[in-house]
């Protein structure tokens, strides 16, 4: 059994093309996100292919470069089973039904809008990297790049109690987004020094020397961005080793080693449901565009700096 999904079938190109339906309880699309970072690369070929098989989304269909099915950030409604009329998130591409095992099925907490919950996936990716951080209350913290996962973790950091929460970009435009979640904003030419905790996701080689410069004696960047086949050069011949400076990775993929212990997937999924239950989470959302008007408009969706959410309405 298919169904119809969006397919990156060459640089730029996408499809609607018949997509497998898998195995387990049949789910019914209401809508799902668009991951501007990680999808603008796989419509780009830009996955590397060290990282083909790590890269993989849980339920993709094709292998990288292309054709690939690709996405994870579903949100649909049970047809059928003990989830029977439940609205459920899951880990699954672009696509108008699928059948998921009820355990890859994450009931959506009541009151959350299903329109809302698109944002699942990162949320959760932004309550890793706030954990690897290891940001804290009353710290000073900067946020370099304000896109979608960039201005989740600085609306997770600016809950801790005292932190002081600063977002730096470079386009005037995400100044509203930054506010309405808590945070101060500035360009990068404006950028506070002296940080507890800088977190980098602007995934440009510009963000990562900044956040390093903008770092505090002994203090941690955290590198959040996905560089692909691209290279960075870092200036680790002024102030990095005399100010004891540690750039450490964050990546969705693994648990931090300190909850490794405690945590599971399912549970780390179903918290970032729970955090995303301020209705101001909203303003994150960039647009919407119908299913069927996808693949033209795929590309430039991507491409556009101003995306951050893009909803897909099924």
């Amino acid at each position: 059994m298919s169904a119809p999904a969006l397919w990156c079938m060459a640089p730029d190109q996408a499809q609607i093309r018949r997509g497998r339906m898998g195995d387990g309880l049949r789910v019914r699309t209401l809508f799902s996100g668009i991951s501007r970072g990680t999808e603008r690369l796989v419509l780009a070929g830009r996955v590397p292919a060290s990282e083909y098989q790590r890269m993989r989304a849980p339920f993709q269909e094709g292998d990288f470069p292309f054709p690939v099915k690709y996405g994870y950030a579903a949100v649909g409604e049970v047809q059928e089973g003990e989830l029977a009329g439940r609205a459920v998130f899951a880990l699954h591409p672009h696509q108008t039904e699928f059948r998921l095992p009820a355990e890859a099925l994450i009931p959506l907490p009541k009151g959350l809008p299903p329109e809302r919950a698109v944002l699942a996936a990162n949320m959760e990716t932004a309550l890793n990297i706030l954990w690897d951080s290891g940001a804290g209350a009353g710290d000073r913290i900067t946020v370099v790049g304000g896109g979608l996962v960039g201005l989740l973790v600085a609306f997770l950091a600016a809950r801790l109690p005292g932190a002081e929460v600063t977002v730096v970009d470079p386009q005037p435009g995400r100044r509203p987004q930054a506010q309405a979640l808590g945070c101060s904003f500035c360009a990068p030419d404006a950028a506070p020094g002296d940080q507890d905790a800088v977190i980098h996701a602007s995934a440009t080689q510009d963000g990562l020397v900044l956040a390093l410069r903008i770092a505090g004696p002994q203090a941690t960047v955290t590198e959040a961005s996905w560089h692909g086949t691209s290279s960075v050069a870092l200036p680790l011949g002024g102030a990095f080793h005399s100010r004891r400076l540690r750039i450490v990775s964050s990546q969705v993929g693994a648990l931090p080693p300190d909850r490794a212990a405690r945590w599971t997937y399912r549970r780390r999924l179903t918290k970032a449901l729970d955090l995303l239950a301020d209705p101001g989470l909203d303003v994150l959302i960039s647009g919407e565009t119908a299913f069927g008007d996808l693949p033209d408009a795929y590309p430039r969706i991507l491409g556009d700096p101003d995306t951050l959410c893009h909803r897909i309405r099924y």
